[in-house]
């Protein structure tokens, strides 16, 4: 493998990795306080500080191991999950959606700001590939955050909204599996079962959504 290679990618993709978790994680935290739970900021969550979000094996060493063990063909990782003790939000049920759906959805705003950039170094006229590819690994990687967090199934963002949206009883059922999700999803993703089915279409539809929400910028600058 190619260390140099590595090393650029590495580079081009650390700033919009740790912007895309940070704020990704801060998000559900300012949303729990904001519907009554304090339990996040209370631990000091609530911050744009990536070390406090940063899990050491999820975010760093398995992400690295798997880029090695497949020579960059599949990555995974997560970051230190933000606590949000439901029982606290104000209305519980109904909260627990906009909680969960804060993540994904800054995740889906900083993929727009990093395809603005996108536009506005192209109508500059600059041509550095470095900078050019960052804003194209932004919006790789916070629409890919955004697509899999909404897999509806709990531990997932998706799952508890779903939770949140289905009548008592099948929230209930649903919220059973929560204890073998992460195991399910990783199943789903080694199998290619996530990525066929879920993650391409969706990423796709975002995309268009993405390039839709910019044409104006895109023909201003043509």
């Amino acid at each position: 493998m190619d260390i140099s290679n590595l090393i650029q990618t590495v580079l081009i993709y650390a700033l919009p990795v740790l912007f895309a978790i940070t704020v990704h994680e801060a998000a559900h935290g300012y949303a729990a306080r904001y519907f009554g739970d304090n339990t996040a900021y209370a631990l000091g969550r609530i911050t744009l500080n990536p070390v406090k979000h940063i899990d050491p094996i999820g975010t760093i060493a398995m992400p690295l191991m798997l880029y090695f063990a497949t020579s960059g063909a599949f990555l995974f990782g997560y970051a230190k999950p933000v606590p949000v003790r439901f029982g606290n939000l104000r209305n519980p049920k109904r909260d627990m959606i906009w909680v969960a759906l804060a993540g994904p959805g800054v995740n889906l705003i900083q993929a727009v700001i990093w395809g603005v950039l996108f536009y506005l170094i192209i109508g500059s006229g600059m041509q550095e590939r470095f900078f050019i590819e960052m804003c194209k690994a932004g919006m790789l990687v916070n629409v890919v955050m955004f697509v899999f967090n909404l897999f509806p199934l709990p531990p997932l963002d998706g799952g508890r909204i779903l939770v949140g949206l289905l009548p008592y009883r099948q929230a209930e059922l649903v919220s059973r599996v929560e204890p073998y999700g992460f195991f399910i999803v990783m199943g789903l993703v080694i199998a290619g079962v996530l990525g066929t089915v879920w993650m391409r279409p969706l990423m796709g539809l975002t995309y268009g959504f993405i390039e839709l929400l910019l044409t104006p910028l895109s023909m201003l600058i043509k």
